[in-house]
């Protein structure tokens, strides 16, 4: 120990004299040799130096003993009233996370109702065991917040097994006894903590000021400018913008905001951070407010709102704005969407876009889709895994249009449906289109070689993961995606050509209209014009789901084309099992809510379980009272939710609460690691989470 160090110092300092005195005799034994007078009287010197050495020595000891064990018990007991009477909250926690030793302050703050050697655990339960350091070579940090003050507490690990052997005497009895180093060393359980608290509110409140006094910039567009008001006379449309002016501008005032308008139907404004989650509460009520002006009988004037926040630079938050922007107007507009560096939000998005009447887009778009596949060398067409009729039909279109320009091009299909079956055997069985126009993923990627040259064209679906082929996206030199989807925050990432219309029936309807348009030498065959007609036919189950005056136009300029009716009709009728599956699933099917039809799908003896699902979907809508319909259908080790509505509820933000997507009237979701059981109890827990916050 320390202390028995300290004594044998002390005895060797105070017999320093008597060695001296050793040394004298020796020099005065040599005085006698040289001079037996200076010898004697050396002698006499050296008998009195030694009397009053051994004299002082008998009589200082004891002094200076007491003088020290006083000091040290004085400095002991300092060093103990300090530590306790320490303004940082400090405590000597043992290996099991019991306190052994806390001072006043430490006590005040966190432990003053709890016993002696309570658990560090009940005094500071933002603590775990995981929050200690493992090594004494480094500390811990942990953050935590009691009633309104924030706290920073600094653990550090202790090997009592060395502070014993060097400097045990440093802790007083009332910090460690003797009794608990025994035990430490029975035990072996010769790790203790120390913990450091200090109070960083003012560090925190400074922090949360600075970040609350950051400027968003956000950008408002009003959708549907054009097409509202081109039917109001010019005095009612002086007053609209004047009404949609004012309704704006004062919802700014309440956040006090700056804004500017750019254009007749752009604005940018900025406001400060803190009040981005009153916006958020407040769901963003301008929203609502805005679509309460009526334009006229048929319409209603929506807004779309982008928002960039916490990233550091202005640069970077107007660019985060613009993107959101883009997203919003994608989805379908009618919404904010709020990007930061970490994530995307969505507020709104319950009213159905309006159709477009101009084709100026579908024109331009058709433009610089045939400049991208001049430019390519080799096309590969796909659309979303286990496609369709729509993702065929329109796959197909754009086949069309890449013969017509003489360019080689392939249709990835990996898996034929029984809902397509009927269309891929039209083409394999007609000579006039090789065998080899569907291929899978190895002959595409093998296809499609080098990257100079080759385009990918995705139809039908506008997410990377959902594709038929995602390991064909990297290989691509340039990408084109066209889909009538609503975007999400999973994208294809600089696309060469994106046309998303989320108002369009189907991609086939996109499609048709781009043929129009893509050039005089396009001739669209009649096995074409039926595959185009079947998928707009499908995807809007007969013309009654989301069919708009350029649906009906796309399909008088197939029919010109040669699409015939009868002969679609047979191709897509339904085998006896389908049936049975299908009055099954409805036989099982649950009302949920007073409203909302729930049915598991067994279609495991089906062809294309997943089509089969949708189907039901639809046809469950026909019950009156129903606002939408949700079918499960296990497949691949995965649960398929097919949801479809008609007007009263957007399913597409109900299947991105799963995350899915899809379109306010026709909506999907994947869920994986699931039982049947555990996925009708997840989606019955978004609805209701939905009702309670309002959104539906």
């Amino acid at each position: 120990m320390k202390i028995n160090k300290v004594k044998e110092n002390l005895q060797s300092y105070l017999l320093w004299p008597v060695v001296l005195g050793i040394l004298l005799a020796i020099m005065d034994i040599h005085m006698f040799f040289i001079n037996i007078t200076a010898g004697v009287i050396g002698l006499g010197y050296l008998v009195v130096y030694l009397v009053l050495a051994v004299l002082l020595y008998m009589w200082k000891r004891g002094k200076v003993q007491r003088d020290l064990v006083d000091y040290a018990m004085r400095y002991n007991a300092t060093f103990n009233q300090v530590g306790t009477e320490l303004t940082i909250p400090f405590a000597v926690v043992d290996s099991d996370y019991r306190c052994v030793w806390e001072n006043n302050r430490f006590k005040k703050l966190f432990s003053e109702k709890l016993p002696r050697n309570h658990g560090i655990f009940d005094a500071i339960a933002s603590l775990t065991e995981e929050s200690f350091p493992k090594s004494s070579k480094s500390n811990e940090e942990i953050h935590f917040r009691v009633s309104d003050v924030y706290y920073k507490a600094v653990l550090q690990r202790i090997s009592l097994k060395s502070v014993m052997d060097t400097q045990s005497d440093v802790f007083h009895e009332d910090v460690i006894t003797e009794k608990q180093m025994t035990a430490v060393e029975t035990d072996g359980t010769d790790v203790m903590y120390a913990i450091f608290v200090y109070d960083e509110s003012d560090i925190v409140l400074a922090l949360k000021e600075v970040n609350d006094q950051r400027l968003d910039i956000g950008m408002l567009y009003i959708d549907n400018y054009e097409e509202t008001l081109a039917a109001v006379d010019d005095v009612r449309r002086s007053l609209l913008t004047a009404l949609v002016d004012r309704k704006i501008n004062k919802y700014m005032l309440k956040i006090d905001a700056v804004i500017r308008k750019l254009e007749k139907d752009k604005y940018i404004f900025m406001f400060q951070h803190k009040y981005l989650s009153a916006l958020q509460k407040d769901k963003f009520s301008i929203l609502d407010e805005i679509r309460a002006i009526n334009a006229t009988e048929d319409a209603a004037i929506t807004i779309s709102i982008g928002i960039g926040t916490q990233i550091d630079t202005f640069l970077k938050r107007q660019e985060y704005s613009r993107s959101a922007i883009d997203l919003a107007l994608a989805r379908g507009g009618d919404q904010v969407v709020i990007k930061s560096k970490d994530n995307l939000q969505y507020y709104g998005g319950k009213s159905v876009q309006q159709e477009k009447n101009t084709r100026v887009k579908a024109r331009v778009k058709a433009h610089a889709l045939r400049e991208s596949i001049e430019a390519a060398e080799r096309i590969v067409i796909m659309g979303h895994s286990m496609p369709d009729a729509d993702a065929i039909g329109s796959a197909i279109g754009i086949y069309t249009i890449a013969k017509a320009l003489d360019k080689p091009a392939k249709i990835v299909v990996n898996q034929v449906t029984s809902s397509i079956a009927s269309v891929v055997d039209m083409f394999r069985k007609n000579k006039d289109y090789p065998s080899d126009m569907f291929v899978k993923t190895e002959e595409a990627i093998n296809f499609i070689g080098d990257k100079n040259g080759s385009l990918l064209i995705v139809v039908d679906v506008n997410k990377p993961s959902y594709t038929d082929a995602p390991e064909l996206i990297p290989l691509a030199g340039s990408i084109v995606v066209i889909d009538h989807h609503r975007q999400s925050e999973e994208y294809f990432e600089n696309p060469t050509l994106s046309y998303v219309e989320p108002f369009a029936s189907s991609a086939c309807e996109m499609v048709a209209e781009i043929l129009q348009y893509v050039g005089d030498e396009i001739h669209v065959k009649t096995a074409e014009a039926d595959a185009l007609y079947s998928g707009i036919m499908i995807d809007t189950n007969n013309f009654m789901n989301k069919p708009g005056v350029r649906t009906f136009e796309a399909v008088a300029f197939l029919r010109r084309c040669g699409a015939d009716i009868f002969r679609i009709r047979k191709m897509f009728r339904t085998d006896l099992v389908e049936y049975k599956v299908r009055a099954e699933a409805i036989q099982n099917m649950e009302l949920f809510m007073g409203c909302y039809a729930i049915a598991p799908c067994n279609a495991e003896q089906c062809v294309s379980p997943t089509i089969v699902g949708a189907k039901i979907a639809d046809t469950l809508l026909d019950i009156d009272g129903m606002k939408a319909s949700f079918v499960l259908t296990m497949y691949n080790d995965r649960i398929y939710i097919s949801a479809r509505s008609i007007d009263e509820l957007n399913v597409q933000i109900v299947m991105e609460r799963l995350g899915g997507g899809g379109h306010i009237y026709s909506a999907g979701a994947q869920l994986v690691n699931s039982t049947m059981e555990q996925a009708i109890q997840k989606l019955k827990s978004v609805l209701i989470r939905m009702k309670e916050e309002g959104d539906i």
